[in-house]
């Protein structure tokens, strides 16, 4: 396994953002194993999301709590997409998993529901992407992360996020 500093590594923006293209452009890279965060997600929330409900907090927070857990069950390290649109969120992953940190891959509203209106067979419909933009919170300074435009190519984007995570700084 390739040395890295930093171990465990959240791949988060909005729906469409790119965070499965990413972070399975950047596993390799950085020798870390990368899950989707929507695998993870019960089936209730597939369906209310499918059924152009947004997700509230309370729908989130068990999905987030699992994320957490299986990130701090990886001491050797590990990578998951996932949206972690508030610092809340954030900070919920966090208590399971404190050395975490967030490559965030974002870009504006047209480009990703562009990208959404192109996506075949995904639970979340184009229709749910505002109300993710209306819900992101930004990561603040003195959250450990990164920001990455979408509209570079992935392998630039994995590129960078791997020379950051590798140095840990």
């Amino acid at each position: 396994m390739n040395q890295t500093s930093f171990r465990h590594v959240v791949v988060m923006g909005v729906s469409g953002s790119g965070k499965t293209t990413v972070g399975e452009a950047l596993s390799p890279l950085v020798g870390l194993e990368y899950r989707d965060g929507d695998d993870m997600h019960p089936q209730a929330n597939i369906d209310k999301m499918a059924a152009g409900t947004p997700l509230n907090d309370a729908d989130r927070e068990p999905w987030l709590k699992q994320i957490g857990q299986w990130l701090a069950d990886r001491p050797e390290g590990a990578m998951v997409g996932c949206s972690a649109l508030k610092g809340k969120y954030r900070d919920l992953i966090r208590e399971y998993c404190p050395a975490v940190v967030f490559v965030h891959v974002h870009g504006d509203f047209d480009v990703l529901h562009e990208r959404m209106q192109h996506r075949p067979g995904h639970f979340m419909p184009a229709s749910l992407l505002q109300s993710q933009f209306d819900t992101l919170e930004p990561l603040e300074d003195d959250e450990t992360g990164r920001v990455f435009d979408v509209t570079r190519p992935v392998e630039e984007i994995a590129q960078k996020a791997a020379a950051w995570i590798k140095i840990g700084a």
